[in-house]
């Protein structure tokens, strides 16, 4: 990797890691730490093996034919248990970014199938990425949910590491966008008064570091440690450490003592791409000071060499990544609170059931791959080459009931893979040149898709844009209905627009898609 990545240390690679490795398992491959993790256990030396709820979320993964992929759910045991068998070293990297819901007893019911599961496996060691928090205080419910799922894999009977981490910094993390949005979106920041708290970031790298070491080390090794970047900084100086890096002004920062975190948490959802769903937690780790209290964890794995990353380093590294592109994995990956998870069903399932749709049609001279790369790069910063106002009240009707709204993006402005977000959309299956199907997670009385897809006909091809919504009862029906009129426009402007653009691609030599041309 070059040195401008921000996930490049991978720590000391183990003995066994030269002869075969260690046989690892990997939960939460699709998050943020664990899709990073898993490739960099690969190159450590170990046999990995990752369990999914949906397998096919992995399969635009660049290292997903490294590692052994595996479906199940660990809220039943008996998926866990079987995802276990033949495993020495397990990480448990599932967190509930959620803030609805009784995600505590679900992370917690989770860490009791992974815990009896790993004891019934023989499984040599568990490894789990908690949060620095204090002793002897309050902790919100999502600090407090980490602490307990850690206490129960400790009390496994299996050898347990649990690592506490700070806020974590690189490209892709969503304390990383919160802060850089944050600082860009605002000259003058109104911030809780636990802005002066102090927290102690660490570079995403050097959590990697720390993670691939653990599957290393002596059997007899149990407890829990903390780990921190070199800076204690309070929250006001990570932001303007930001705007240095990023060569904005300086901001003025002004505690108010009435802001709460639930509206910190509506604020953030407001200003920023990060949901409620996941400022939530996010922003009850910033209510007390976090910092280390301690470093056994030197005695057992060194730092990385050069030593740990500094915060403003994190930060240039996080946004050398951000502009260039390359962002290895995101937040953005991690499923949605409430939002639906259910592919679509196959046609004959939907007899005797309610379906709308809006379907539409176009023939062009333009070839088919000219058409397709338009339709693999719709959203984000080009658009939906339709009607941008339209677009963007939806967005943020969605932000102001705690849905994710438009400001997600992509994850590349050119290609896609399954299970990438695009807006308020999440690919749900990608038929590379043929089909794009694109499953909502905005908030609605229902489910609904979107589909794209091209053939090729005699001098150039047909284009087929289908929008399709099951509702959930009459709510359900009357918001399709009361959108019909403009849907109309929408989806007519956009079948004609995105045509238009394959055309005007195809006659130019860069052959690149052009932005939503109404924006």
């Amino acid at each position: 990797m070059s040195d401008t990545s921000d996930a490049a240390g991978t720590g000391p690679t183990s003995d066994s890691g030269t002869a075969g490795g260690r046989r690892v398992l990997v939960t939460g491959a699709t998050g943020y730490v664990g899709g990073r993790l898993a490739p960099r256990l690969v190159e450590a030396g170990h046999r990995v093996r990752v369990l999914a709820r949906d397998p096919g979320r992995l399969r635009g993964a660049s290292w997903a034919d490294a590692v052994e992929v595996v479906r199940g759910d660990l809220e039943v045991a008996s998926d866990t248990r079987r995802a276990m068998e033949g495993i020495d070293v397990v990480f448990h990297l599932v967190h509930a970014m959620s803030a609805g819901g009784d995600f505590a007893a679900a992370e917690l019911e989770q860490a009791r199938n992974v815990a009896a599961g790993a004891k019934a496996a023989g499984v040599q060691r568990i490894v789990y990425l908690s949060g620095l928090h204090p002793q002897g205080e309050h902790l919100s419910k999502h600090l407090a949910s980490r602490v307990a799922v850690g206490d129960a894999l400790l009390a496994s009977g299996v050898p347990t590491i649990v690592l506490q981490a700070g806020i974590v910094i690189g490209s892709g993390s969503a304390s990383f966008e919160m802060i850089r949005h944050l600082t860009e979106v605002l000259p003058y920041m109104p911030a809780p008064r636990w802005v002066r708290n102090f927290v102690q970031p660490i570079a995403v790298r050097d959590v990697l570091h720390y993670l691939v070491a653990t599957a290393s080390l002596p059997g007899e090794v149990h407890g829990a440690y903390d780990i921190g970047g070199p800076d204690v900084l309070r929250y006001g100086q990570v932001m303007n450490g930001y705007a240095v890096e990023a060569g904005l002004p300086q901001r003025p920062i002004a505690p108010l003592p009435v802001l709460t975190p639930w509206l910190a948490s509506q604020w953030v959802n407001l200003v920023t791409p990060v949901p409620r769903a996941i400022a939530m937690p996010l922003i009850g780790s910033l209510l007390h000071d976090c910092v280390v209290t301690e470093r056994r964890i030197d005695a057992l794995i060194p730092p990385p060499e050069g030593g740990l990353t500094g915060y403003r380093q994190a930060v240039r590294l996080a946004i050398a990544r951000e502009r260039s592109g390359d962002i290895e994995s995101s937040w953005r990956s991690a499923s949605s609170a409430g939002a639906p998870s259910d592919p679509l069903p196959s046609d004959p399932s939907w007899s005797g059931s309610t379906v709308l749709d809006d379907a539409r049609e176009r023939t062009t001279h333009a070839p088919p791959e000219a058409v397709w790369r338009v339709i693999e790069a719709v959203g984000g910063d080009r658009g939906w080459y339709s009607v941008p106002l339209l677009w963007s009240i939806r967005g943020l009707a969605d932000r102001l009931v705690g849905g994710v709204g438009l400001r997600r993006g992509r994850r590349d402005p050119d290609r896609l893979r399954e299970g990438d977000v695009v807006d308020f959309w999440r690919v749900e299956r990608l038929d590379r040149g043929r089909l794009l199907r694109l499953r909502a997670e905005m908030k609605v009385p229902g489910r609904a898709w979107i589909e794209f897809s091209v053939e090729p006909t005699e001098g150039g091809s047909r284009y087929r844009q289908r929008a399709i919504f099951l509702p959930s009862g009459l709510s359900g029906r009357l918001y399709w209905w009361s959108l019909v009129p403009a849907h109309q426009v929408i989806f007519e402007v956009m079948a004609s627009r995105i045509v238009a653009a394959a055309e005007d691609a195809a006659s130019t030599p860069s052959g690149d898609p052009a932005e939503d041309p109404a924006r």
